[in-house]
């Protein structure tokens, strides 16, 4: 039987953050690239997200950050960790070491036009409901009856992935046992009367929150005991009740602008990876959004996953390269849903973790504790176990000062790069994916660094022959 041809080298499913990311990645390298959105529109709500440290830096890298820093907000890099008031750690080793507070919307707007201004596809009202995969590529069903046909598949769908269901991946984890409505809407009472009362609950309840958010409007994030029906959006009268529970008065909100609901569930898939299907951002992995890690988490898998995919599509990819995608973010992903379990306690009106939580709260006062859980939250702490090396050998590399201008603009085009102090080690056989500079700057304490194109450390030293040992590691054969 004929296989027909492929209509893109990688189908994604989903178009959110984590879907747009890696498309542009994929298109970095001529990748082939069809995104099917099932939806027919963007979301039309505004809802406002974090982008922590990590994710700023890795749109450094592509040449975005300023785009994106004129829709957003600023505030310091500070009480991220279960809300507890701290101030920013000192030592924080990033040239963006603040939050971006920023609305969703025009996140997934910008990482779309990113990805299709360099060639990618979007398709929206396509909606994936069946796969079939073979030893050359994956068929795709969607809904309206079309077969699609690509080398890889990746699901990008959410918390209620269809592509991980299809692929029969194991989600373990905790249900949600309790859910917390947040929106934003006007309040009929004076904001005098509002900050007294938040503050008078928050003392017993850190989850409670009613703030102004501009133009007349109050964020409004309230518990409610219980789960609802997660398919179906709260109503004003919702929050109403649920004001006057916890609060004793709904403060008069009236006029919503949107209104949302999340659960406390929290799963892992047991793979990232069956064949020539992969998953990424929420369809791998969901938490509670204590810390606001979920969306940074998602684009971060997607800066992993891009350049090694793309590195198996081009032909070059050394055997086991796409495997360590899973090894690399499947920890990363345990351990954000760990710290977002720990934060949930701490959140706890009980005795014991309200106990537990002043005791952390005088621990944080040591300017290490401190540093070390928002490097934790913010994802720069993150070292990838690569053998026996220096402490930098797996971390990120800052975003330092070059002779040439900054490291993260010379990484814009995804391709790796050789930092050499040496002036007497070479990548030339791997020209066509590894940049070379030589004499790069005093200040790298280092004879040689290899980065990966995510900028992380890949090798430190200053031998030829270990060199390209690693270089066929990360970037395959030598070219002749």
């Amino acid at each position: 039987m004929r296989t027909p041809p492929f209509d893109a080298d990688v189908i994604i499913a989903g178009c959110g953050p984590t879907g747009a990311m890696l498309a542009a990645e994929l298109r970095l390298h001529d990748v082939r690239v069809l995104v099917l959105e099932k939806e027919t529109e963007p979301a039309s709500f505004v809802r406002i997200v974090g982008l922590h440290i990590r994710s700023l830096e890795l749109l450094a890298m592509r040449g975005l950050l300023d785009r994106v820093l004129e829709h957003g907000r600023r505030r310091p890099a500070a009480g991220f960790f279960a809300a507890i008031d701290k101030p920013v750690p000192e030592g924080l080793d990033s040239a963006h070491a603040y939050l971006l507070g920023i609305p969703q919307p025009v996140v997934d707007r910008l990482l779309e036009e990113h990805a299709t201004a360099l060639g990618a596809q979007v398709r929206r009202g396509h909606a994936v409901t069946g796969l079939d995969q073979d030893d050359d590529g994956v068929t795709v069903e969607l809904a309206n009856g079309e077969h699609l046909r690509s080398r890889y598949l990746v699901g990008c769908d959410g918390g209620r992935s269809t592509v991980r269901k299809l692929l029969g991946v194991g989600f373990p984890g905790e249900p949600s046992r309790n859910e917390t409505l947040m929106g934003e809407m006007e309040v009929g009472v004076p904001q005098e009367e509002i900050a007294a009362k938040a503050a008078e609950i928050h003392k017993t309840n850190k989850v409670f929150s009613l703030r102004p958010f501009g133009g007349g409007a109050y964020r409004v994030v309230v518990p409610v005991p219980g789960v609802g029906d997660r398919a179906e959006p709260p109503t004003l009268d919702d929050f109403q009740q649920a004001l006057r529970a916890i609060a004793g008065t709904d403060f008069g909100v009236h006029s919503p602008r949107w209104l949302s609901r999340f659960g406390d569930a929290t799963r892992l898939a047991e793979r990232y990876r069956v064949g020539r299907v992969l998953l990424a951002g929420d369809a791998a992995h969901i938490h509670p959004p204590a810390g606001g890690q979920g969306l940074n988490l998602g684009v971060q898998d997607a800066f992993n996953l891009g350049w090694k995919l793309a590195a198996q599509v081009r032909g070059w990819a050394p055997g086991t390269l796409l495997d360590t995608y899973h090894d690399e973010r499947h920890p990363v992903a345990a351990d954000v849903l760990d710290n977002t379990r720990a934060q949930m306690e701490l959140h706890s009106a009980e005795p014991g973790p309200r106990a537990l939580r002043r005791l952390l709260t005088e621990l944080m006062d040591f300017n290490e504790v401190n540093r070390h859980l928002i490097e934790k939250i913010t994802a720069i702490g993150i070292r990838y176990d690569f053998g026996e090396g220096p402490d930098l050998l797996g971390r990120r590399m800052p975003d330092i000062d070059l002779k040439q201008g900054r490291l993260y603009d010379l990484l814009q085009r995804g391709r790796g790069l050789l930092l050499d102090r040496t002036e007497h080690l070479t990548a030339d056989r791997w020209s066509d994916r590894v940049d070379h500079l030589a004499d790069p700057t005093a200040a790298l304490d280092a004879p040689c660094v290899l980065l990966r194109p995510d900028g992380h450390v890949a090798w430190i030293g200053d031998d030829q022959q270990d060199l390209n040992t690693h270089l066929s590691r990360w970037f395959g054969a030598p070219t002749a």
